[in-house]
């Protein structure tokens, strides 16, 4: 608890110099979160295994031929889940998260993949199962879903981190969906983030183990602490990346600042990874902003 409210206080840092550095620059912002819209999409879809490249993703969104076949879903998984990130960047600052706006959003993402179930909760028979979990009975989504959004707006006293991180842990236990769980599930993270004047953060491939490793204590002991700290390294490195340009920095990779500064490249790349330098991840690369 005491270690999150302290990340928090440093994030709480950040988002003040990111309002601050944001005077006049609203079209960099607006550059910076269009160019971010692929690495959202391929590193989502990547947790759900599709096999799409972040160069193949950036190509559909550019309807560029590939060099290779691509199934038709993912294709439409690529196209709509950049759809609902471009969406939800205007929407989540004009209407308050509620069951109608998470169908919404569900519907836009699953059309044209699984019409039968795209915009509407699991009904009747429809259990689902992730790993060894079997997800509660259908008639029980909505009423937990109605608890979920009174409890993340009654826990106003917590950190937006900590909000966050069990909502997402909460949602992804109901699954009430019958596909595309995971996905919307990492939108909604965004909406609410973006809801309260946080930046959207980006849940990386690469952190894949841990991100399920959350799971997986959630469900044996109820605990958000692996989420939490998901949530929080993901929001650090994103206001670390959009204060590097909104600043007026000199972006380059770690490997090159290392070299410059003649310091420990992988010293370097470790404190990366615990955010206690402002280097965030760009395309898969670490790089940073120096003076």
């Amino acid at each position: 608890m005491a270690k999150t409210i302290a990340v928090f206080s440093k994030i709480h840092e950040l988002r003040e110099r990111y309002y601050k550095a944001l005077s006049g620059k609203a079209s960099l912002v607006q550059i910076l979160s269009e160019a971010e819209v692929a690495e959202q999409v391929y590193n989502s879809n990547a947790i759900e295994n599709s096999t799409l490249s972040l160069e193949e993703t950036e190509k559909i969104l550019l309807q560029i031929d590939l060099d290779r076949y691509i199934s038709e879903r993912e294709i439409f998984e690529a196209k709509n889940l950049a759809r609902v990130v471009s969406y939800i960047d205007k929407r989540a600052k004009e209407q308050e998260l509620t069951l109608e706006v998470i169908l919404s959003l569900h519907k836009m993402l699953i059309s044209n993949i699984r019409d039968d179930v795209a915009g509407r909760f699991r009904k009747d028979n429809e259990y689902v199962r992730v790993g060894s979990h079997i997800a509660p009975a259908p008639h029980e989504v909505i009423p937990r879903l109605e608890t979920m959004l009174s409890e993340y707006h009654a826990a106003s006293r917590q950190t937006i981190i900590q909000r966050v991180a069990r909502f997402h842990l909460a949602f992804e236990y109901t699954h009430p969906f019958v596909d595309g769980n995971g996905r919307i599930g990492r939108v909604l993270n965004n909406y609410l983030l973006m809801r309260e004047g946080f930046v959207p953060i980006n849940i990386k491939f690469i952190d894949r183990k841990k991100y399920y490793e959350a799971f997986g204590e959630y469900d044996a002991k109820g605990s958000t602490a692996i989420m939490e700290w998901i949530v929080a390294t993901a929001l650090t490195n994103s206001y670390h990346k959009r204060l590097a340009y909104l600043e007026g920095k000199t972006i380059m990779t770690l490997g090159e600042y290392a070299k410059k500064n003649k310091l420990s490249h992988s010293n370097l790349i470790n404190k990366a990874t615990r955010q206690t330098i402002e280097a965030f991840l760009e395309k898969g690369v670490w790089k940073i902003g120096a003076v």
